[in-house]
């Protein structure tokens, strides 16, 4: 073991994880082990690694979720995968009618469906892009 593998154990002991944001004990803004946010904000090339992690696991629980989805052209993919990564689990599936008309590959009803709520008013152009995503395939 190198002296900074060493230091990397004595860190995560002494630092303790923490998987939200709290505040350390000058108040502050912190995550993670000891990561202070507000005076080290996060590097594209984190933000990057963490949208990778962040797109797998949106495609993994899509693919648990739906068995067509795998079928799915690479488009369709990308719209759903955007939208799950937006809304999170709880939320995506509360577009049954859309979720439902893709399912039986009603590609124009499942466009509109994703059109036809609160989310596309709140995300304007998103919400365009990735229902032609959904009608064109």
């Amino acid at each position: 073991m190198t002296w900074r593998d060493e230091l990397r154990a004595d860190l995560k002991r002494d630092e303790g994880y923490r998987s939200s944001l709290y505040k350390d004990s000058v108040g502050k803004w912190t995550i993670g082990y000891g990561w202070n946010i507000a005076d080290r904000p996060i590097r594209e090339e984190e933000a990057v690694l963490r949208l990778g992690n962040d797109i797998n696991e949106a495609i993994g629980e899509l693919a648990l979720m739906f068995p067509w989805f795998e079928f799915l052209s690479p488009n369709r993919k990308r719209a759903l995968t955007n939208m799950m990564f937006n809304l999170g689990r709880n939320r995506f599936l509360g577009f049954k009618k859309m979720i439902a008309a893709i399912a039986t590959e009603r590609w124009e009803e499942a466009a509109n469906e994703a059109l036809n709520s609160k989310w596309a008013a709140q995300v304007g152009n998103r919400a365009q892009r990735i229902a032609e995503l959904i009608r064109s395939g």
